[in-house]
């Protein structure tokens, strides 16, 4: 178990290494190529649309005819090429597909890897926000050396690094151990199990809870730099998000024992509100980085209930899709939403504006969740599972 752990743990590593790039840096990377918002909405939109769409039909195939592990690996590597025809262009239109074709073989990864997760983890799944946190560190270590690397180079820097970083995660990934899966009928069956009520409220309300961060995660960069921060504030600043998270992440276990599923996914819900409404009028350095602590809640703590919760609600024949559903609904179709949102009022309305936008989302979403856990049926027929 302990050589399993280190494997994951590894594998979250690099892949989150690879999302410190990504993240606070590639919007930012096209907004210096000229593109408008709307434009920058739009390529996020499409890496997020394929998240939303490919895992579940990636996880069906996984799940029905057990190869998770040989797709894993062949996506990662297939993924990684074709990120390296970004190197070629700087065109918009040429972009948009380098980015569709890479997201379709970049979709499955994350899924797939909290599916192996949560089967190689067994009956200590409670201590999955340790593993996780290893993503979180990396995160950090990478987007604070990424901002000084933009400070002394330029944001061009920022594929190559993507490129290098999917390369070593590509190699690392052939060391994933092999999980075992339970054989499922039909897709079709397996569908109808997402269907439960329980399910698609939490997914609604997720769905929400995401939509909300399109701001923050599309254009808090480029809010930063219009309000004069220079590109080490803006690693520093997501840098500290993500060791708020890892606090929680490693302190998982133990809130886990003491709250609910329900409790901390709400919980959340009224952070996410608290967070959006300050960085409305936030200029200074100190409410910035004070607004970024709440990430614990916002990320940290609703991601760990949030993987938990799912596989709570899944049956054993559908852990895979399970947790494709829940990652296409959320960091899929929900981004995507607010990246389109955003993108187009972001040079409307602004930045301020759309954080309120985003409090309004995240407080209906919680709203949702409250209303599920104070409803008496009890309908978790896989809790057991």
């Amino acid at each position: 178990m302990k050589s399993y752990k280190f494997i994951l743990g590894s594998q979250y590593f690099l892949y989150f290494g690879v999302l410190g790039l990504f993240l606070p840096y590639f919007n930012l990377y096209c907004y210096h190529l000229g593109f408008s918002g709307f434009e920058i909405g739009v390529l996020s939109s499409a890496r997020t649309l394929t998240t939303a769409l490919f895992p579940m039909i990636w996880g069906a195939l996984a799940d029905r005819f057990l190869i998770r592990r040989p797709i894993y690996i062949f996506c990662n590597f297939i993924s990684t090429a074709i990120w390296a025809f970004f190197l070629l262009t700087t065109d918009f239109w040429a972009m948009l597909a380098i980015t569709a074709f890479y997201g379709f073989f970049y979709a499955p990864i994350i899924a797939f890897l909290e599916s192996f997760s949560m089967d190689l983890l067994a009956q200590e799944k409670t201590r999955y926000g340790q593993l996780r946190a290893w993503g979180s560190l990396s995160f950090v270590l990478i987007v604070i050396i990424t901002g000084h690397l933009i400070d002394a180079l330029s944001t061009e820097v920022i594929i190559v690094l993507i490129l290098a970083g999917s390369l070593i995660h590509s190699f690392f990934s052939i060391k994933i151990p092999s999980a075992k899966q339970v054989p499922q009928s039909t897709f079709s069956a397996s569908v109808k199990t997402m269907l439960n009520r329980r399910v698609i409220i939490f997914l609604t309300g997720a769905f929400l809870m995401l939509v909300s961060h399109g701001t923050y995660y599309g254009f808090f960069s480029i809010h930063l730099e219009r309000l004069g921060f220079s590109g080490s504030f803006i690693g520093i600043a997501w840098a500290l998000a993500s060791i708020a998270e890892i606090v929680v992440m490693i302190n998982s276990e133990q809130i886990l024992k003491r709250f609910s599923y329900e409790n901390i996914l709400i919980f959340s819900f009224i952070v996410a509100v608290i967070r959006w409404s300050m960085l409305y009028y936030a200029t200074s350095a100190f409410l910035i980085l004070f607004s970024q602590l709440l990430h614990a809640a916002t990320y940290g703590a609703f991601h760990v209930a949030s993987i938990l919760y799912m596989d709570k609600l899944a049956p054993k024949n559908a852990k895979t899709l399970g947790q494709a559903v829940n990652n296409a609904v959320t960091y899929g179709f929900g981004i995507m939403a607010g990246f389109l949102f955003n993108g187009y009022y972001f040079e409307i309305m602004g930045a301020p504006v759309l954080f309120i936008i985003s409090a309004i989302l995240a407080f209906f979403g919680g709203l949702l969740l409250f209303i599920n856990k104070i409803m008496k049926k009890n309908d978790y027929p896989f809790s057991n599972a």
